[in-house]
């Protein structure tokens, strides 16, 4: 990966936690991506206090989609 794709993969992972603006209260808004062989294979963002962080939900979301997470790279903003 190049640094130009790791911004790309990065600001789809802020888009994630953006997406959650207001609901993660008390807990601070995270997003983020999965990504195997330049592709997306998972995405998710933290829930409303109580739920799934943003890591879980990114590998749920691959794991409902049928890809394996070995060799994958992820994309988490931090907190």
């Amino acid at each position: 990966m190049t640094a130009n794709n790791d911004l790309f993969w990065m600001e789809k992972a802020l888009a994630q936690a953006a997406s959650v603006l207001f609901i993660t209260t008390p807990n601070p808004r995270v997003g983020c991506v999965i990504v195997k062989d330049g592709q997306l294979i998972g995405q998710g963002a933290t829930q409303q206090a109580g739920g799934p962080h943003a890591e879980v939900c990114a590998i749920r979301d691959a794991q409902a989609r049928q890809h394996a997470l070995q060799g994958s790279t992820s994309y988490v903003t931090l907190e």
